[in-house]
C-alpha cells in the first residue's frame, strides 16, 4: 500500500507481523524505543513485530508499507489516525 505522511504518527506495535517501510519520496523517521534511523527514497527499514514504534515525517513524504491485508496501521492503539491511501 502506498501512503502519505506528514507529522508525528501515534506510538503502536503490530504483535503478529513486521512492519516494512520502504521511503518512495521525502524523508522520514522511524522512531523506535532503541533510537531513531532516518530513511530517504529508495530505503527500508523493518520493524521486528511487537517493536513500539512511530513514523514520523517534517514535510509530506511518501512511502511503500508491505503488511498483510487487514493490518491496523495503529497495530495495538485505538485511535482516529486513518492512512490516506494515494
Amino acid at each position: 500500500m502506498v501512503v502519505k505522511v506528514q507529522g508525528e504518527f501515534v506510538w503502536h506495535d503490530h504483535p503478529d507481523t513486521d512492519d516494512f517501510f520502504l521511503v518512495l519520496d521525502g524523508e522520514v523517521r522511524i522512531e523506535t524505543e532503541d533510537g531513531n534511523v532516518t530513511l530517504g527514497p529508495g530505503e527500508l527499514y523493518v520493524v521486528p513485530k511487537g517493536k513500539k514504534h512511530r513514523p514520523v515525517a517534517d514535510r509530506e513524504a511518501h512511502l511503500l508499507l508491505i503488511e498483510p491485508r487487514g493490518t491496523p496501521n495503529t497495530g495495538d492503539e485505538t485511535t482516529a489516525v486513518i492512512k490516506e491511501t494515494i
